[in-house]
């Protein structure tokens, strides 16, 4: 069953992947967003020729062999590209088995808790704290994520005072009985975060993630010694040596990786493997509507170490519009859980009308 094709299409923002092999079966998947055009060449470019001619369902081997074949670029640009053949491959064998991702891990496709994750800065404590309460009612959500500081902040808050309003501001809105977690986006130094932190404990807030510069594990490392609360990070990391010095420092209390930024679903499965037998949680990064947040439902369906729920974006499409219409069935949450796809691989079907209006590259065996 070899690979005959890859072809991509994509935008600025998002981009999809489909495979076929020689036998007519076929399998979609997702470059990471953001970049996506420059992404897109790079699977081109770079991933394909490896691919070509492999065996499709061997993707583990695959997913070993091409970053060796281009180990002079490590960086993040190739991992990017090699989540949209992984997570294509993974689809296909889904559908040449008749059974989703999730049960080809062991899992059980099922609704799945999941957090409403706010993505605003720009918003003011009062309006955060009112558009929870609206979301809670409506859609039955237990926990939330809003973010404190600013992004690779240098100790400074969006604007004065911010991170110390709205924390009090959303407790007090949403009660105690809802769960409160924060991120930072390497905004502080060990002693702010832990100053932070603390302030952040006193409200029953229980997740603070990326507190410190992400490249700082040590950093990190006070950080979660000193606090009680869950610090938490990863996302942002797509080299598995780092995972392997993260993990073993014990950086963080939470694994968080991204199945898009870390290269894949094979890649990312051998991260949660790395952190259960270190005795941490995984809760993967999934901050946006794309088939991110798909490839980690089907994944937190079936890991032994999943957390307690998976990031799921409450920005509507007027603060991301690339999000728009992109597959069906949408992802809806409903009393706080999202259905995981039960269909065939993936168990969703990439939009049409979206498809014709990207930009299309084919790499074909010759």
């Amino acid at each position: 069953m070899r690979i005959r094709s890859i072809e991509t299409f994509s935008n600025e923002f998002v981009g999809m992947v489909r495979v076929s092999t020689g036998d007519g079966a076929e399998g979609w998947g997702q470059v990471s967003p953001y970049n996506a055009d420059i992404t897109a060449l790079v699977l081109h470019r770079q991933i394909a020729p490896h691919a070509l001619g492999r065996d499709a369902l061997d993707i583990d081997a695959l997913v070993d062999a091409i970053p060796e074949k281009e180990h002079k670029f490590p960086g993040s640009y190739l991992r990017r590209a090699l989540a949209g053949l992984d997570t294509a491959l993974w689809d296909l064998r889904g559908k040449r088995e008749g059974k989703s991702v999730c049960e080809l891990l062991g899992g059980r496709p099922r609704p799945f808790p999941v957090y409403a994750s706010s993505m605003r800065r720009d918003i003011t404590p009062e309006n955060e704290a009112e558009r929870f309460v609206r979301l809670r009612d409506a859609q039955g959500y237990g926990a939330f994520k809003f973010r404190v500081g600013r992004e690779c902040g240098h100790d400074q808050d969006e604007w004065p005072g911010r991170s110390e309003a709205i924390v009090p501001a959303v407790r007090e809105a949403l009660g105690e009985d809802v769960s409160l977690l924060v991120d930072a986006n390497s905004c502080y130094t060990p002693k702010k975060a832990i100053e932070v932190g603390r302030m952040l404990q006193d409200n029953g807030v229980c997740h603070f993630e990326e507190p410190c510069p992400y490249w700082e594990l040590e950093w990190t490392r006070q950080v979660t010694e000193a606090l009680d609360l869950d610090v938490t990070g990863g996302e942002q990391d797509c080299d598995l040596a780092t995972w392997r010095r993260m993990i073993e420092l014990r950086a963080v209390d939470v694994v968080q990786p991204d199945i898009c930024y870390l290269g894949g679903l094979t890649r990312t499965l051998r991260v949660a493997k790395m952190a259960e037998a270190g005795g941490l949680p995984c809760t993967p990064h999934s901050a946006n509507l794309s088939m991110v947040t798909v490839f980690t439902l089907h994944m937190m369906g079936a890991v032994e170490n999943a957390g307690p729920y998976v990031e799921f974006s409450i920005e509507p499409t007027e603060y991301y519009p690339w999000q728009e219409g992109l597959f069906c069935p949408a992802l809806q949450a409903r009393d706080g859980k999202v259905q995981i796809p039960d269909a065939p691989g993936w168990g969703v079907e990439i939009n049409p009308a979206w498809l014709a209006s990207a930009e299309h590259r084919i790499s074909e065996l010759a």
